[in-house]
């Protein structure tokens, strides 16, 4: 099935801090690239967590036909200033589809208030990404008082939920069945759709419910025992005691391949 409906060509990811959000949107941009979107680019506007930002995958991206908006080379760990002219200009451009990878929680999502005017004119989602074992989203609740944060920091409305759950590398397929089950329920709270869920392609592997012929992901699929689309999630984004930079050395991540595709 495909990732997301071709009536769509812009698509803002948030959600709590480490929710998994950048993971999330960088597997999203491989998978649309393995399925041939094109043009395809993704923007880095994470300006709140040194560890996990999508431009620390640049490599792997690019290598797949993705254009990753950020800084390069001695400006790798610049922050927003820097970028907000390409940034603007992937906005501006109605070809293709396009994705922002934005900053967790509610003073993440701010910058995108400035961007309200050009994001309102241009047909769009903005996702909500739910980690049920995160704090402040392990209950409904919570999860509907940060996407009210959310919306009222970026002046925008969160149109979908995807489901996140996990535990890195405790997470287990129960876990992950779980989750979907709660983002659904979350979803139907707050009246919008389930964008899709996830679950680690390792452990869909093992337990036998990807199909025979299945490679690498090029959209979603229909699996017994989660409620809605499943993307199977590959690890590309690393931290620091992973093998992954540490905040302040990212200028070598080119060089060191700290983000790699973990199969």
């Amino acid at each position: 099935m495909p990732l997301f409906p071709d009536d769509r060509e812009l698509f803002l990811f948030t959600g709590n801090y480490g929710s998994g959000k950048t993971e999330v949107s960088v597997n999203v941009a491989t998978t649309l690239a393995r399925a041939g979107v094109k043009p395809l680019t993704i923007a880095d506007l994470d300006l709140v967590n040194p560890y996990f930002r999508c431009r620390e995958a640049r490599e792997p991206m690019e290598e797949l036909g993705v254009r990753v908006v950020a800084p390069g080379g001695d400006m790798h760990n610049a922050d927003l200033p820097i970028l907000l002219p390409e940034v603007l200009g992937a906005i501006r451009n109605r070809e293709g589809v396009t994705l922002l990878d934005v900053g967790g929680d509610n003073v993440g999502a701010t910058v995108l208030a400035s961007l309200k005017p050009m994001l309102t004119n241009r047909p769009h989602e903005m996702l909500f990404v739910l980690n049920q074992n995160r704090p402040f989203t392990d209950t409904i609740d919570g999860a509907m008082r940060l996407m009210d944060e959310i919306e009222v920091a970026s002046r925008l409305k969160v149109t979908g939920v995807v489901g996140n759950t996990h535990l890195m590398d405790q997470t287990d397929l129960e876990m992950a069945k779980q989750g979907a089950e709660f983002c659904r329920l979350a979803a139907e709270k707050r009246g919008v759709k389930v964008g899709f869920v996830t679950c680690p392609e390792l452990i869909l592997r093992n337990e036998g419910l990807l199909p025979e012929d299945y490679t690498d992901p090029v959209g979603v699929l229909e699996l017994e025992g989660f409620d809605a689309p499943v993307l199977p999630l590959r690890r590309i984004m690393l931290p620091p005691w992973m093998g992954g930079p540490a905040p302040g050395s990212m200028a070598t991540h080119s060089r060191d391949g700290f983000a790699r595709l973990i199969k």
